[in-house]
């Protein structure tokens, strides 16, 4: 039972590592998340590295073969649910359109909270700036 204090002592002292100086500061301006989004431009390059969440189950190279899901060259401004030898779920073949940057943004948010039945076992790309970053590498991939 004695350890548990020092446990807490330690996590507390841990807690104030890091911590800036400039937020203590009466001139700083407050951080608010909308900020923080604003501040952070993401880029294709960016994109690249939250691709590599993916490369488990896709492909990205022109030509590419389909891996358990379709090779995504490409994918911006393509039909859904119409790559090439690919078998796709019901629902995916039922939902239509065409997977521009919102349809993508939607879907890779939550896949199977925005499509009901999809096969993809993905939880999504919380982050909005990674899927902003994502979705910039896949078009950038699509040229």
């Amino acid at each position: 039972m004695r350890i548990a204090p020092v446990l807490l002592a330690g996590a507390l002292a841990l807690a104030g590592c890091g911590k800036n100086d400039e937020q203590d500061s009466p001139s700083a301006a407050p951080v608010t998340p909308d900020v923080e989004m604003s501040a952070v431009a993401p880029t294709a390059t960016m994109g690249e590295q939250v691709f590599k969440r993916c490369v488990a189950c896709h492909t990205i190279d022109k030509g590419g073969a389909n891996g358990i899901g379709p090779n995504l060259h490409g994918i911006v401004g393509r039909p859904v649910a119409s790559h090439a030898s690919f078998s796709y779920s019901g629902a995916m073949k039922a939902k239509g359109g065409v997977w521009d940057a919102a349809a993508l943004d939607t879907y890779l948010e939550a896949p199977m909270k925005a499509l009901p039945g999809t096969r993809m076992a993905f939880a999504g790309v919380i982050d909005p700036l990674d899927r902003k970053a994502l979705i910039l590498y896949l078009e950038e991939q699509s040229k």
